[in-house]
């Protein structure tokens, strides 16, 4: 699969759709000819802003993706959503309906969507987000609004690919604060209390109430802003942006984006050396074998999971 690099550079979207699904093969040729792409495109120049935006399912997360990717095309950026649809444990199979939420966006010249599924990856991310993004930029778009599945559990996968982390609540918060992990709400650059419209009240308590628990939970006078918005009538979207891009702005003056990057591409590194480990595993014949060997004494009673496992790596590293 041939990837023509002046047409994704000309912003061509045929090219980059097929340049993202190049690299999400599994395929071992696709896999080579992905990683010489992205070898030619590593020193590629580019100013660009990285948004992740999660939430729990119901919160609105693609009419609020869709509302503010028309706002800040309307600002003259150009704007690549990466929504990550959750994979069925079962059948692999994912819904990749986030295109047909998004119909308006869809359709802005200025506006690049592409529903990718999770596989099973923890994080609320896609096991090849950040090499999308890394395509999305070199084909011009300068913004890239990562919409995340929204696990709950492991959502600081997502702040290790973008600059800055929004967190999207129902109003409502009593219960639901009580079962947000701390380190979520400690990382997320803003909170933002969706669906004001239904009921204002509501949501400037809740606002009021993840406020005061950030002002417990920081060390000192610097914590989080908690807004509210509503997504459905295009209400705060214009605060948010202002308070999203003066932080995003200081940090690229500062350093702090080159920096931040440079540390999400060493962690990267380590997941990427994991994922190799395990597709080795999984094709190497021998290891196939003695996989299924334990498999099978582990149902027999006859060896526990960690005296196989240390068996399989030992045959591997040989």
């Amino acid at each position: 699969m041939d990837i023509d690099l002046q047409k994704l550079k000309d912003g061509d979207r045929r090219t980059l759709a097929k340049a993202i699904t190049l690299i999400e093969s599994s395929n071992p040729n696709h896999r080579k000819s992905a990683n010489l792409l992205l070898d030619k495109i590593k020193n590629n120049p580019h100013d660009s802003m990285r948004i992740g935006i999660s939430g729990s399912p119901g919160v609105g997360k693609s009419t609020f993706v869709e509302t503010f990717g028309e706002y800040l095309i309307s600002l003259g950026h150009k704007v690549a959503v990466l929504a990550i649809d959750p994979s069925s444990p079962i059948a692999g199979g994912s819904i990749l309906g986030d295109k047909t939420q998004m119909e308006k966006l869809s359709q802005n010249k200025d506006a690049f969507i592409r529903p990718s599924p999770s596989s099973g990856t923890l994080g609320g991310v896609a096991n090849k987000t950040k090499e999308t993004i890394i395509l999305c930029e070199v084909a011009g778009f300068d913004i890239t609004l990562v919409e995340t599945v929204g696990v709950g559990q492991s959502e600081h996968d997502v702040a290790n690919i973008v600059d800055f982390f929004l967190l999207l609540i129902l109003p409502g918060g009593g219960d639901q604060l009580q079962g947000i992990k701390k380190g979520i709400l400690e990382f997320a650059d803003l909170i933002v209390v969706n669906k004001e419209d239904l009921n204002s009240n509501l949501a400037k308590s809740t606002q009021q109430e993840y406020q005061n628990a950030l002002r417990i939970l920081s060390s000192d006078d610097q914590y989080q802003q908690v807004l509210t918005c509503s997504a459905e009538k295009n209400i705060g979207v214009q605060k948010i942006w202002e308070i999203a891009e003066k932080k995003l702005l200081a940090r690229q003056v500062s350093g702090a984006t080159e920096k931040n990057r440079t540390e999400q591409e060493i962690r990267w590194l380590d997941k990427l050396i994991i994922e190799g480990l395990q597709i080795k595993l999984k094709t190497d014949q021998d290891c196939q074998k003695s996989y299924n060997i334990a498999l099978n004494q582990i149902r027999d009673k006859k060896s526990s999971a960690f005296e196989s496992a240390q068996n399989i790596l030992k045959l591997f590293f040989s």
